[in-house]
């Protein structure tokens, strides 16, 4: 009675009997089955593991300047480390110090199968010491379980500077050169007084045909010099075409109207229609009113020449210059009063609207050719011609290439064998 009253006499008695029970089990069950569990740092031997697992260093490494830069930049390549193959190496790290003795900071790292880095923070003029190991580890939920490094030799110093030239481009130069000779041949060919061929472009030849079609009807002529300004190039083109239109206009005594974006572009437009009519001996003719300003707003201007085209239906519409959204607002209109049109851009994505809209369209480069083709200025038909030859000369290097890669042959290495 006494025991069970001991042991048993309330519920606090029952649990610390039971929890002496229990940690008696734990103890003998750790001093029983214990010696056949190992202990974890045996089973994780890491010095064992580091030491067995430690990589070879790479081998052969060259540390220098990179040739033809502008300074900044260190070349560091290798030799793959011996262990590479038994999988021993992870990857390779690179490291930096002003000093040989150190400290040496990782700068950088490359994957298996690279063994090259450039250290494109290298300051200018500065003496650097680089070292490359191999890397070997193991990792386990993001944390590395052990690491260890095979350490090449110290190598340098060596300095960064910046070049004059650089070798690798030697190819775009004589490209350059190539290209700028042409042209300037062809200039001085031109001024000479030789005759040059020149594709003939359907818009530029229907240009007279236009002008002729405006007089019989007796109606104006409008022409739409885009909406960029001066500084844009495809106005530059527009500008010389503008004249050559206008000289036509003004041999028929068509009136040619302009309506512009912008304010420089209407000072160098009215210069040149008036040039046009005082060149054909007309200077009277000309009106101030020809060449006018409108806004500079995009959809606003596309407004107002809509509204131009509907009262007064032009026989005759050039388009031609830099244009954007506003371009199919613009031919459809036009397109609507029955006028030829004629329209030209450089601008990919408005030429599908000028072509489904306008009877001819100057696609791309057609542009800047129609300016040589209509003036026949030397220096324009020069420029054009060497163009030209240099594209020609550039395509058959391009098919030579091809043939020769398609056959192993790298290009480079054929012109230097030969």
């Amino acid at each position: 009675m006494k025991l069970n009253n001991l042991f048993f006499s309330s519920n606090s008695s029952r649990f610390s009997l039971i929890f002496l029970l229990f940690i008696m089990i734990l103890l003998i069950n750790g001093s029983v089955f214990g010696q056949d569990k190992p202990v974890l740092s045996d089973s994780l031997n890491y010095d064992s593991i580091i030491t067995a697992s430690k990589p070879l260093p790479p081998v052969d490494i060259r540390v220098k300047d990179e040739p033809g830069d502008a300074g900044g930049v260190i070349d560091i390549s290798w030799k793959p480390s011996p262990d590479e193959k038994n999988g021993k190496v992870k990857e390779y790290l690179i490291f930096r110090s002003k000093s040989k003795s150190g400290p040496f900071k990782e700068v950088g790292n490359s994957t298996v199968g690279v063994t090259s880095y450039m250290d494109n923070k290298a300051d200018l003029g500065v003496g650097f010491y680089y070292k490359v190991a191999s890397f070997n580890f193991a990792k386990e939920n993001g944390n590395y379980l052990w690491k260890s490094m095979g350490e090449s030799e110290v190598y340098g110093p060596v300095k960064s500077t910046a070049q004059w030239f650089n070798i690798k481009r030697l190819n775009i130069f004589i490209g350059i050169i190539v290209l700028c000779g042409a042209i300037i041949y062809f200039i001085f060919a031109a001024k000479s007084g030789k005759s040059f061929y020149i594709r003939k472009i359907a818009g530029i030849e229907e240009v007279e045909n236009a002008v002729g079609r405006a007089t019989e009807m007796g109606r104006s002529i409008y022409y739409i010099p885009g909406i960029n300004d001066m500084d844009d190039v495809q106005t530059l083109a527009s500008m010389t075409i503008l004249g050559r239109v206008a000289t036509f206009a003004a041999e028929n005594d068509t009136r040619i109207d302009v309506p512009v974006s912008r304010s420089l572009v209407m000072v160098t437009a009215k210069e040149m229609v008036r040039e046009a009519y005082s060149k054909v001996g007309r200077p009277d003719s000309f009106r101030e009113d020809q060449v006018r300003y409108l806004t500079d707003d995009q959809f606003g201007y596309a407004a107002a020449v809509d509204g131009l085209f509907v009262r007064e239906k032009p026989a005759t519409i050039f388009m031609i210059g830099a244009f954007f959204a506003e371009s199919l607002i613009i031919a459809e209109t036009g397109n609507s009063i029955g006028a030829i049109q004629i329209a030209g851009t450089a601008m990919p994505a408005q030429l599908p609207f000028f072509v489904a809209a306008c009877d001819y369209t100057l696609i791309g480069e057609e542009l800047f050719a129609a300016s040589a083709y209509l003036s026949r200025e030397p220096k324009l038909l020069g420029s054009l011609k060497g163009q030209d030859f240099g594209k020609a000369v550039f395509l058959i290097a391009i098919i030579i290439g091809v043939i020769l890669e398609s056959f192993g042959i790298p290009f480079s290495k054929f012109f230097m064998a030969h």
